[in-house]
């Protein structure tokens, strides 16, 4: 959600990158890619078991609820 002039500067210059972002996007190149790294995904090693998953006290919605930081 950001403007492309925020791009960091190691990326290139930002109009150089929106265009290339652009003519990939019209190419189709990010769908082929997901379609590439998505066909037969192997998910044995991305299931979560809730018994090996903790959250911290402070997660649970204690008392106090969250704090301002400055």
């Amino acid at each position: 959600g950001s403007p492309w002039r925020d791009l960091p500067t190691y990326f290139g210059h930002w109009n150089s990158v929106y265009s290339r972002y652009s003519d990939w996007m019209k190419a189709g190149v990010f769908k082929r890619l997901f379609e590439a790294v998505s066909d037969e995904a192997d998910m044995e090693y991305a299931m979560i078991d809730g018994t090996v998953v903790r959250v911290h006290r402070h997660g649970q919605g204690a008392k106090g609820g969250p704090e301002v930081r400055r």
